[in-house]
């Protein structure tokens, strides 16, 4: 095998693409090709510098797991939340989704924390813990983001009416994630509802709204993670991202 690192890493700097569209096809649209190539490339370049000649060992399966190790790396290192707080948020979400299906109406707390098993006091820590969770993130929102999807197809459709759909602030501004959010929104609970009201219409702040509801300020963050966790849930089932909505795209064109 030739020794030059220069040599090396331009030999194998396809494989670091190949790694990178294999795992971006499985990512959110907001995980940039480019970042995880860069990231592969250095992962690469780690490999080149640390293999050491084995005859069981091929240098090619050496690379491939320090490529890949660089870019989930990079993908931790992007992530704001921490992995424990996503799956926490999620159970509460699969939870209520659960229960409206068999109840066909929102749950309450007490239903939502005996379907996960928990007491009370361990769901409302649950709900703390779960606190940062966004309803949905505007680098997210592309139409077409089929994790199942080939990554080269993915990348490479460059029709119109697709690159529409495929830019998030088109979605962000469409009426089908605004009519699904209205609906979600209207079928939360009444106390729920209102605070949402007092945050973003009337513009309160977290104590302002302890103060209306009659509650402490950790209970209004328990309350709008809930909230969030019922507005994801009914986005998810809702599948609004997969209506086509034509008529959006030619007022534009």
């Amino acid at each position: 095998m030739p020794r030059s690192e220069d040599v090396l890493v331009e030999q194998y700097a396809p494989l670091v693409r190949r790694q990178a569209l294999q795992l971006v096809s499985r990512l959110p649209p907001s995980v940039e090709l480019d970042d995880l190539m860069q990231a592969g490339m250095m992962g690469l370049l780690d490999a080149v510098r640390r293999y050491q000649v084995v005859a069981e060992a091929q240098f090619e399966t050496y690379a491939v797991t320090r490529i890949r190790g660089a870019m989930l790396d990079e993908l931790r290192s992007q992530d704001w939340l921490p992995r424990s707080v996503r799956t926490k948020a999620r159970q509460i979400e699969v939870a209520v989704s659960t229960l409206r299906q068999e109840l066909l109406r929102e749950p309450t707390e007490s239903e939502i924390a005996q379907a996960l098993s928990m007491s009370m006091d361990d769901y409302y820590e649950l709900l703390d813990e779960a606190v940062g969770v966004q309803v949905i993130h505007y680098e997210d929102l592309k139409r077409h983001a089929d994790p199942s999807a080939d990554a080269l197809e993915f990348l490479e459709d460059n029709s119109r009416e697709q690159a529409y759909f495929d830019n998030p602030l088109n979605l962000l501004t469409s009426q089908g994630l605004r009519q699904a959010l209205i609906t979600a929104i209207d079928q939360l609970p009444e106390r729920e509802k209102l605070l949402f009201a007092l945050q973003f219409e009337q513009d309160l702040n977290q104590k302002e709204i302890a103060l209306v509801l009659g509650v402490t300020e950790g209970r209004v963050s328990q309350l709008r993670s809930q909230a969030v966790a019922r507005i994801r849930a009914c986005l998810a089932k809702d599948k609004w991202d997969a209506i086509s909505d034509s008529a959006e795209f030619q007022v534009l064109l």
